[in-house]
């Protein structure tokens, strides 16, 4: 019986780029595996081979020499299916992709050293700074590299030795007929090295605790929830790993006059009755600590803006500054004295039907039809 073609088993053309064909494989593998199909006899034979057929695509020199001679490149090679050696490596590789989180997360680098972890620090920062800028200086607390052994967690004088049970990769594997499972080595953790003389300041494990001090730069135009990274400022790596990175968080505290959307900036400024009738210049605050006169025309009503160009906040990401805009709010004067009174009611009374109030004449002209339709 011809054996069937490993593009047309995996499902895919014989132009696929190495992404696509890892794609195909794990999600038929999710599909034919054992464990997922424990009534299914044939799944086990199915799986076995979508991953003999993965394993010869997914080696350059393999999948040429298939390309060539089709399956009779390994007809001589003995094996499974004709196929000897790679098969259980890298089987491993997708099988921690697709089962990792259920051996407890994901692969590490063989024989490498434990990353250490990243940190997030919050900063609070008022929305001048943020239209500033910020040099600031934090303090953190976390861990460093030990200099009495300089990271490697022996004592001085004494060296770190290769793990004789992983052989210094940091993995075991257990075989369980065609399965490879590879596991964090339980002698080392995953180090690939042990230490029979640790260092007495860090008990080994090249590394202390101790607060660290950093100078922050806040660029002009942050926004609320920008992340800052600072690479390798985290905390240090077990033995000698590599340094995670610091993740700084920033939040706008809120502003007394200002509101922000985006690289704008609003500001409602009250304004009293007469300057709203009369017209008159207000002087506004700016966020730069200056001040800018805005003329307010006659009759001025709640809620008209006025636009100042350049006026807000810069943009982080490109060129010039946002816009200003005044929003005007009308104030009812209070606790007016009697002649004060006096002198309203006067005003009320010189007013008659002169169409000094547009809008409140307008509604209560319509609400009157309204009632008047419905009486009717």
């Amino acid at each position: 019986m011809a054996e069937q073609d490993f593009y047309e088993l995996l499902g895919v053309d014989r132009q696929v780029s190495e992404g696509d064909l890892k794609k195909a494989y794990r999600k038929m593998a999710m599909q034919y595996h054992p464990d997922r199909n424990q009534d299914n006899p044939e799944a086990e034979a199915k799986f076995k081979e979508i991953s003999v057929a993965y394993d010869v695509l997914s080696d350059a020199e393999k999948r040429d020499a298939y390309d060539r001679y089709g399956h009779a490149a390994f007809q001589n090679s003995g094996g499974a299916g004709g196929f000897e050696g790679g098969f259980g490596s890298s089987f491993a590789d997708v099988f921690d992709d697709l089962f990792g989180e259920f051996m407890g997360g994901g692969r590490q680098q063989r024989g490498g050293n434990n990353r250490g972890s990243d940190l997030r620090y919050n900063m609070d920062i008022t929305l001048e700074e943020a239209f500033n800028g910020k040099a600031a200086k934090i303090t953190i607390p976390t861990t460093s590299m030990c200099d009495g052994c300089e990271g490697t967690g022996a004592e001085a004088g004494s060296q770190p030795s290769t793990c004789a049970t992983c052989q210094g990769h940091g993995k075991v594997r257990a075989q369980s007929g065609f399965f490879t499972i590879e596991r964090t080595c339980p002698n080392c953790g995953g180090v690939g090295r042990v230490i029979s003389n640790p260092c007495k300041s860090c008990s080994g494990a090249g590394r202390v605790e101790k607060d660290k001090t950093l100078s922050v730069n806040i660029p002009k135009g942050v926004e609320d929830g920008t992340r800052i990274r600072l690479s390798g400022e985290g905390e240090a790596g077990l033995r000698g790993g590599p340094a995670g990175d610091l993740y700084i968080f920033l939040a706008l505290q809120p502003h007394e006059f200002f509101q922000r959307e985006a690289a704008n900036i609003y500001c409602r400024v009250p304004i009293t009755m007469t300057t709203a009738a009369l017209g008159g210049d207000i002087d506004v605050p700016t966020l730069d600590g200056g001040r800018v006169a805005v003329s307010l025309p006659e009759g001025t009503q709640t809620g008209r803006q006025f636009r100042l160009r350049g006026k807000g906040m810069p943009h982080m990401r490109g060129r010039g500054q946002g816009d200003m805009y005044v929003q005007t709010m009308v104030e009812t004067p209070v606790n007016l004295s009697k002649e004060q009174r006096a002198l309203l009611e006067q005003f009320e009374e010189s007013l008659g039907d002169g169409g000094t109030s547009p809008e409140s004449e307008g509604f209560f002209k319509k609400a009157k039809e309204l009632w008047n339709d419905i009486t009717e």
